[in-house]
């Protein structure tokens, strides 16, 4: 990590004592993504060079030990940060004009630093560059003993034949699994976190030191100049073993990346079906995803809604579903058909394909729409979509009817001192029409949002 003041050619002495004695102004302090610049590159030729691949952090300001995320104490400050995706270490270089305590303090910027990147980070520039020729097989050689995993074919919607296609052009891609219990699958992820705690929003990092970690890995081989086979690093995901009573566990994605050069290319995709495979072959109880983002939740229900549409045992429920709206006049019923599948599809689906009741929840609505024709059948089913949601956010009309909130006075904490009774006479009690119709309209907005994602998935997978 390299520090350097910038000094003006008529640094002006005399000048500078005079504004000591001054009243100074208050720092305010520059943000830390405003000053910071991080680029991925692959080849030394690459340090020093703007047009290397920046990414864009999550959140940079969170590093740094000020409530407010800023730095203090620097003038004209420019931090800029190379990350090797071969080596997996990191190099700093620090420019600023001049340095100054203007109320809070001088921020330690190595120490920030170390924070994010740790035992990865370079001190000098020079072994920074040797590490691209002398760690050139640092992911071959920590993967070597690691057990090598495919995607298997099945005909039962246990696969994603997509992903196969995606193999057959790229026979090089495996998947690698590391357990924790083993140095190298430690000594991997510890290169591994700066990643991790700049593309993943709320991410920190596993404890290695706890067996029940399990670390995948994709990587694809390539040859350099010479001609020698080298495995690259495209993407990781990190996974969480419990233990379910009796004598099962089930599978937990806690975390998951492709590193940015590679995404948009099938690769999340492949490693996600790969995992899925495990959970099958390994007969967990099922297999979830830790507080998936969007744009993750999104790609994992793409799968499983391929999934599910070749899986057998379910293709009757689907089918039944459908031949409600078939039918015809939902809307003009008093009550609709609940659009849920029957508890013996649910349970048919998590055995076989190790999907969550409520994974499977979110898909079948996707499932039911695939079956139906949106020019004949769509006002019946944004019904039947908005009357669930209704009753999943809102609750039974009929249990809800009538109920009141009162508050009481009290010398304890007014916010937690009430009485909620039922009234006799239908009474709407203290629920008013303004708030009444600020639920409709959220719940308007939500089935909007539902509806929306509905008709994307379906759209995706029927591009597949």
């Amino acid at each position: 990590m390299g520090q350097k003041q910038q000094f003006s050619a008529d640094p002006r002495p005399d000048t500078k004592k005079k504004r000591r004695v001054a009243f100074s102004n208050i720092d305010t302090g520059i943000s830390a993504k405003d000053c910071i610049k991080i680029y991925l590159v692959c080849t030394k030729e690459e340090v020093g060079s703007t047009d290397s691949l920046c990414i864009d952090p999550v959140d940079l300001n969170s590093f740094f030990d000020d409530e407010d995320g800023k730095i203090y104490g620097y003038q004209g400050l420019k931090i800029t940060v190379w990350f090797s995706i071969v080596s997996f270490h990191a190099y700093a270089d620090i420019v600023f004009d001049s340095t100054s305590d203007g109320g809070k303090g001088i921020t330690d910027l190595k120490s920030a630093l170390q924070n994010i990147f740790a035992e990865t980070l370079v001190d000098n520039k020079d072994d920074f560059l040797q590490t691209f020729s002398k760690d050139v097989n640092f992911i071959g050689s920590l993967v070597a003993d690691g057990e090598v995993l495919h995607p298997k074919a099945s005909s039962n919607g246990k696969s994603n034949d997509s992903n196969f296609h995606l193999q057959a052009a790229n026979s090089d891609l495996e998947v690698i699994r590391l357990p924790m219990d083993n140095m190298a699958g430690r000594n991997l992820y510890s290169h591994l976190v700066p990643l991790a705690l700049l593309l993943i929003d709320g991410s920190s990092p596993i404890d290695v030191t706890d067996p029940r970690w399990e670390l995948y890995v994709l990587t694809q081989k390539n040859n350099d100049q010479l001609g020698q086979t080298y495995p690259t690093l495209l993407g990781f995901a990190a996974l969480y073993r419990f233990y379910h009573y009796p004598d099962s566990s089930r599978l937990r994605l806690s975390q998951i990346l492709v590193l940015p050069p590679y995404q948009r290319k099938g690769f999340g995709r492949f490693l996600l079906e790969v995992l899925n495979n495990v959970a099958i072959s390994e007969n967990v109880y099922d297999f979830t995803i830790e507080e998936p983002l969007s744009q993750l939740l999104q790609l994992r229900t793409c799968i499983d809604v391929k999934r599910l549409r070749g899986f057998g045992p379910i293709q009757e429920a689907v089918e039944s579903a459908v031949s409600q709206f078939k039918l015809g006049r939902l809307s003009k019923k008093v009550s609709f058909p609940p659009l849920l599948p029957p508890s013996e599809a649910i349970e048919a689906v998590r055995k076989s394909l190790k999907i969550t009741k409520e994974q499977f929840l979110h898909c079948w609505e996707i499932l039911v729409f695939l079956g139906i024709e949106p020019d004949k059948h769509m006002e019946d089913f944004i019904l039947a979509v908005s009357s669930r949601m209704r009753d999943d956010l809102i609750g039974e009309s009929s249990d809800a009817e009538g109920k009141q909130v009162v508050d009481v006075p009290t010398d304890y904490d007014q916010e937690m001192s009430f009485v909620m009774f039922r009234s006799t006479n239908n009474a709407t009690g203290v629920e008013t029409d303004e708030s009444r119709a600020n639920q409709e309209e959220q719940l308007k907005k939500l089935v909007d949002d539902r509806l929306s994602e509905i008709k994307l998935i379906a759209q995706k997978v029927s591009a597949d």
